[in-house]
Formats: C-alpha cells, sequence, structure tokens
C-alpha cells in the first residue's frame, strides 16, 4: 500500500511539472505519463495548435531523457529515421550512421504525412526495441518512447496509417480544443510573462518558459513500473477486459465463442474488423497505471472503462453500416462498453 501511495505523489508532482507548460489537457497528460510508465507509444490526434509538441518535449524534459523530433514529410526517405551506411574512404569500410530514432524519446510529428515506406521504418524500432542497418541489428536506447501527431482534418498529401502500425500503438489520444476558462488561461498567462502555454506562442513566450524539475528520471521510472507491476487484477476483472476485446471482435472472427450467438445484435453489426489481444495486453497494463494515479493496489471495472476508448479506438475497423449512420469508433467502444456486463 506504501509502494502504491509514493507512486500516486510521484505521478501528482509530474502532474503539477507538466502544469508549468500547459494549461488543461488533463487526459492527454495522464495518457502520456501512462503510456511511460507501461512501456508503451502513443498516436496524438488534434488540430494544430493544441500543445501537442510541447506536451511531448515538457515530457522529455521532466525525465531527463533524451529527445529526437522528427518532421515527418512526403520526401523522407527510411534511412533518414533510422540511418544509414557511410563509406569511410580512408578507411576503405563502410560505418554505420546512426539516424535520429536512436534516442529515449521520439516525436514523429505529423506522421501521417510521410509514404507506406517511411512509416513501416518504425515498426521494427516500435515492436522489437531495434533497427536493422545492412547487416548490423542495432538496439535502441531503453525506454525507448516513440509519440507520433496527426491532424484529423487534412487529407490532401497525407498518408493513413497501416493496421500493422496503429495496432503497435498502446493508446491513441485524441487532444481537443480547450476550454473557454483554459484559453483564457492561456492569454493571462502571455500577458502576464508567465510561460505554460496550451497553443502554440511566439519566439518571445518560448524564451520566457522556465526550465521543468526533472522528476521523473530513471530511477523514478522504475519504480513506477514496479509499483504497477504489483497492482492486483481480479480474475473476473482480467475476463472482464478479455470480454470487451473480443466483442468488438465480429461473430465470424470469434469460432466457438458462446457470445456469438447474437450474430448481427448489439455492437457487432458496426465492426468489420476488431482489436487483437494484443488490445487485451494494452487494457491491462493501462487499467493497472490507472488504478496507481488514484493510489489504490487494486484494479477496478471503472479502470478498464477509463483506458477502453485510448486502447481500442485505433484498433477497431468500423462497418459500412457504421460509416452510413455517422457513427465514429469512440461511439461504437461505448456501446460494447454498455454490452458487456462489468463484474
Amino acid at each position: 500500500m506504501e509502494q502504491t501511495t509514493e507512486a500516486a505523489e510521484l505521478l501528482e508532482k509530474a502532474r503539477r511539472e507538466l502544469a508549468k507548460r500547459i494549461v488543461g489537457q488533463a487526459e492527454m497528460i495522464d495518457g502520456l505519463l501512462m503510456a511511460l510508465i507501461a512501456g508503451g507509444h502513443i498516436l496524438l490526434e488534434g488540430v494544430p495548435g493544441l500543445a501537442k509538441t510541447r506536451a511531448v518535449k515538457a515530457l522529455a524534459e521532466i525525465t531527463g531523457l533524451h529527445f529526437k523530433r522528427i518532421q515527418f514529410t512526403p520526401d523522407l526517405l527510411p534511412a533518414d529515421l533510422t540511418g544509414t551506411l557511410v563509406w569511410e574512404q580512408g578507411a576503405g569500410i563502410f560505418k554505420i550512421r546512426r539516424g535520429p530514432v536512436f534516442a529515449n524519446v521520439i516525436l514523429a510529428d505529423e506522421i501521417n504525412r510521410a509514404p507506406a515506406k517511411v512509416q513501416s521504418a518504425l515498426l521494427e524500432a516500435m515492436e522489437e526495441g531495434q533497427v536493422t542497418i545492412g547487416d548490423e541489428t542495432l538496439a535502441l536506447p531503453n525506454p525507448f518512447f516513440v509519440l507520433a501527431t496527426q491532424n484529423p482534418i487534412e487529407h490532401e498529401g497525407t498518408y493513413a496509417l497501416p493496421e500493422a502500425q496503429l495496432d503497435r500503438f498502446l493508446m491513441k489520444l485524441i487532444v481537443p480544443y480547450p476550454s473557454l476558462d483554459e484559453e483564457v488561461k492561456v492569454l493571462d498567462f502571455v500577458s502576464g510573462a508567465v510561460a505554460p502555454l496550451a497553443l502554440s506562442g511566439g519566439r518571445a513566450g518560448r524564451e520566457k518558459t522556465p526550465p521543468l524539475k526533472t522528476v521523473l528520471d530513471e530511477p523514478a521510472l522504475m519504480s513506477l513500473r514496479a509499483a504497477a507491476d504489483v497492482i492486483h487484477v481480479d480474475e473476473q476483472i482480467a475476463r472482464y477486459m478479455v470480454s470487451l476485446a473480443a466483442a468488438s471482435r465480429p461473430p465470424a472472427a470469434r469460432p466457438g465463442d458462446t457470445a456469438g450467438k447474437a450474430g448481427r445484435e448489439g455492437p457487432y453489426r458496426y465492426i468489420s474488423f476488431g482489436a487483437s489481444p494484443r488490445a487485451s495486453l494494452a487494457l491491462y497494463r493501462c487499467a493497472r497505471i490507472r488504478a496507481l494515479f488514484d493510489g489504490r493496489s487494486f484494479v477496478s471495472p471503472a479502470d478498464v472503462k477509463d483506458a477502453a476508448l485510448p486502447v481500442l479506438r485505433h484498433r477497431i475497423v468500423l462497418s459500412y453500416e457504421a460509416e452510413a449512420e455517422g457513427l465514429n469508433p469512440d461511439t461504437v467502444i461505448s456501446r460494447i462498453l454498455a454490452y458487456v456486463p462489468a463484474p
């Protein structure tokens, strides 16, 4: 119990430190911290100017980890990310020149602006924690954390992420507009020469930004992960997590599942392809960390429900019927949560 209480206090300290740079956006901040503890990757989706890049930089600053920002563009090459072999004339040999992916925290800015061959260069890095250049396989730094951003309203000149890559993101966070009060607070910070900005600021605003304290260094991060590992998950809660993931799969994809007797009833008719067992693992990890945020030593059904939207929203493919009715993944997942009984 003492371990979970100390972890909750440390997480609250990290929240306060990030609040020096970010106004509001509590869900995004909690999601970033959750993925950092879980050792997963994050896909951030939101229109420009909502502090996505600023939040990632602030997160890297409070951890003291090595940070690299990669701007994805249509003319980017895979070697621009991973590195390449360079001929050394004097030595008469090829040497490896490492790319920017060799860092602890990677910001893949506007990841959907690069073609598929560039996006796929991250697949091995995100799943295996390594990069192959020529005949050599090089381990990436540990921890390794990819945060990718994309703009949901622009489609011209963009390339949709393949399902295989989407599934490698632990969570997809939707970054909303700030409330009126939060946006007024942003203006107050700017006029008062104080640093926290939730919207993109100019050069003068950035120069006034005070340094953040390193509150989540490597020992602190390891202690949070150790605390999350001892959070108790009851068998009924574990079955609930698996049931939610299974309910996202059409009956034809679940042979032998008695829930398939509902046929096309419930949420099934709105889903073409559902979440894989990787989603169940992600729910398991995130629900435990959600309990850690509250200083509890056990996972509740509410923790699972809180984690369900960010964990599942990028892992299901909607049917034509869902699109015809104007449904989005969050709406369908909400129906799944209502359809599957909680313990």
